[in-house]
């Protein structure tokens, strides 16, 4: 087990991830997916995996984009990224669709700055949501945000499938 460094790199690396890398991504899902079953239930298949089914989808629809995430050429977690949402019906906007970045990186401004790379790299109306049951990653977006719209940013609450959802929307200027 290679040890995650103890400072974060100056600017992590947010790396497109080719299709060959497309297992990886899947590893790297099973660990976010077992964050977040605290959260919302998330059943193990019989395999003993969560699974993701739209994983292959990064690779063949134009609108999705797959990266990881690296620090200090270490793998540090991933950034699933698509046009259009499941919360809203304009197909233009841009949905953070999944995020994580593993424990070890946490908490050393890594998730903010390669949040911050994303919305860089896609300039145009965004949207992140986050369960309410999820305070830790409310938090985060909330600050993840305000920092980089310059302003605080509200969030609407929505209710989808019986449960309660922050959407953030907020605009990424080209640069």
């Amino acid at each position: 087990m290679t040890k995650a460094p103890s400072k974060p790199s100056p600017e992590p690396e947010l790396v497109p991830a080719a299709a060959e890398q497309q297992s990886i991504l899947a590893n790297l899902i099973e660990l976010y997916a077992h964050d977040f079953s605290e959260f919302h239930p998330v059943a193990l298949g019989p395999d003993g995996r969560f699974g993701y089914p739209h994983l292959p989808l990064y690779w063949r629809e134009r609108g999705r984009h797959p990266f990881l995430v690296k620090v200090h050429g270490q793998l540090a977690g991933f950034v699933l990224v698509k046009r259009g949402s499941d919360f809203t019906a304009s197909a233009t906007v841009w949905d953070m669709a999944e995020f994580f970045v593993a424990r070890g990186y946490r908490r050393r401004g890594i998730g903010s700055e390669i949040a911050h790379q994303v919305w860089r790299r896609f300039p145009g109306p965004w949207q992140v949501r986050v369960m309410e049951s999820n305070t830790a990653a409310l938090h985060f977006w909330q600050r993840a945000i305000t920092s980089f719209a310059g302003k605080p940013v509200s969030a609407i609450q929505i209710e989808k499938r019986g449960e309660l959802w922050h959407v953030f929307t907020f605009e990424s200027a080209a640069t």
